[in-house]
Formats: structure tokens, sequence, C-alpha cells
């Protein structure tokens, strides 16, 4: 049982588990499949353990093969961080560090979060990755990033956040739609009437609009689906309906000009939070920590630039 944890190949499996197949995996790794599916089966005979289970001409990954190949990636982390903080004290401006944030944040993340940072260490290199809030949320609990910025993210203990604001949920529609001319905090069932667009539900504010239809017993039937939050503000701006989201960055462009916000009367929707999340107990390299810091000192200011 000596070789079970085998490095290498635990990192062969892990990489099948990153790309979805075993092609993918030697790609990355720069070797031929052969040596990947050869590593992989020396795992399983040393484990006892069926590690991908052989479909047609592909594999699917086992639960017993995320487990190896997650405890690989955080054995990975841990090789990671200790080259990182030798490297850092060699020359603390080299490193690589993994961010996800949803893509309402697309235009806040370059600047004015991390234009400064970048442009001060030419040597870090980065991965930023779009998601919603379960793949966000996904993604930092298997350690496939190292910060995210997530809308409302689960109530869960393996989860640290190290920011949080309040980002209520609002409606948006052109200043010619009938609900413009409302003066008073809309319910649910004032949108009914009319059409509208939604994120799909892998989305944190969906979900939060979803909890709010169960509360107030009103089911919305979007005529549109979506996973980009450009198409969402288009559609809205485009005067073709309303649409439910809460903003944290300014809108560019003067068709955005003709938008209003109106409020929810909703709780649920007026005290959701935007958090910045690491996963607890995780040993971030001093690259990733110091991202981190500029991360949460810089994000309270960019929010109130988007308000």
């Amino acid at each position: 049982m000596e070789d079970i944890l085998d490095r290498k190949r635990a990192l062969c499996l892990l990489q099948i588990v990153e790309t979805g197949s075993v092609r993918g995996a030697a790609d990355a790794l720069s070797v031929d499949p052969s040596m990947v599916s050869r590593a992989v089966a020396k795992l399983e005979h040393d484990t006892g353990l069926t590690l991908l289970e052989r479909r047609g001409r592909g594999v699917v990954v086992t639960d017993a093969g995320r487990m190896l190949a997650l405890f690989a990636r955080r054995q990975q982390d841990l090789h990671d961080t200790f080259l990182a903080e030798v490297d850092s004290m060699r020359n603390a401006n080299h490193g690589h560090v993994e961010l996800v944030f949803g893509g309402g944040f697309v235009d806040l993340v370059l600047e004015p979060l991390l234009r400064d940072f970048m442009v001060e260490r030419p040597g870090v290199t980065y991965n930023l990755h779009v998601a919603g809030t379960e793949e966000s949320v996904r993604r930092i609990l298997e350690d496939m990033a190292h910060i995210g910025l997530v809308f409302q993210p689960p109530d869960d203990q393996r989860l640290r956040s190290h920011y949080s604001r309040l980002s209520p949920i609002r409606i948006y529609v052109r200043n010619d739609h009938p609900l413009a001319t409302r003066r008073r905090a809309l319910a649910l069932k004032d949108l009914a009437p009319h059409q509208g667009a939604a994120l799909v539900g892998s989305f944190g504010v969906r979900k939060h609009v979803q909890a709010a239809e169960l509360d107030e017993q009103v089911t919305l039937r979007p005529m549109l689906e979506t996973n980009s939050f450009q198409v969402l503000w288009d559609f809205a701006a485009l005067g073709l309906g309303y649409i439910m989201t809460p903003r944290s960055v300014p809108l560019k462009g003067p068709k955005f000009a003709e938008l209003v916000a109106l409020p929810l009367a909703n709780p649920i929707l007026n005290n959701s939070r935007i958090h910045v999340v690491t996963r607890a107990g995780r040993p971030l390299s001093p690259m990733a920590n110091s991202l981190l810091a500029h991360v949460v000192g810089r994000l309270p200011e960019a929010l109130r630039t988007g308000a």
C-alpha cells in the first residue's frame, strides 16, 4: 500500500476529473494517454477501489475516484504552497492565483479590483473563472479556486467569508415600461402580467428569487432564461421586459441610461449579500493571501462606486 498516494499517479486521476477524459488529462500533462490509463489502473490495483467506469469510448469518475482526486488536489495544493513560500522568500512577485466570480462582477474584476495588483506583480499568473453561485462554491470547496466573489453563497461551514455586503435585488425596466410609473415597492404578483428575463437556476440570484416566489406563493414564468448578465441587462435596456438582479458595478453605455431601478417589498430579496470566500482551513499561498487582502481592501470602494 506504500504507493497508493503516489503523487504523479494521483495527479493523473485529478486531471481526468478536471478535463473530463483520459485524453484531456494526457494533453494537460503532456504525456501519452496510455501512461495516464496505466497510472489510474495502478491506483485501482493498490487501493482495491474502482476509480473509473468505462462507458463506450469514454470514462466516468466514480465517487471513490472523486474522493481520491480531491485528496490529490489538496496534496498538490500543499506542495504548491510550500514551493510558493520558498519562492516568495526569494522573490515576492511570483506565484499563481485562481479566482472565481459571478457574471455580475465581470466589469469590476480587472478595473478597479485587480489592475494595480497585476501591474505591481508582473511575475504572477492568474486564472479568472466566471461561474454561477453553485459552480463558484464547488470550485472553492474542491480547491480549484483560491478566492471567490459570490452572491448569496449557502450557509456552509466549509466556506470562510472574509467580506460581506448587502446587495438587494431590484427590478430594472426601461423608463417607458408600465412598471416604471409605480411609486411603491413591488410584490412579485405585480410582475406576473409582464414579460421578464431571468438567470438560470444555478445562479444565486435566481435561487433567491425562487425562495421569494415560494414565500409569496407566486410563480413567475420568464420568457427568457440566460447564464449571461450581459444578455439580462440588454433585455431590459431594449425594452423587452423586466429583470431582477442586484447591481454591483456601473452600467456602461447610453442605452442603460434609460433604465430605472424599482424596489421590491419581499424581505428575502432585500437581505441578499455578496461575499468574498475561501475554503475554511485551506492554507493559501503567500501570493493568494496578498490578493485576498487586496480584494477585501478594494472591494468596499469599488461597490460604492457601482451602487
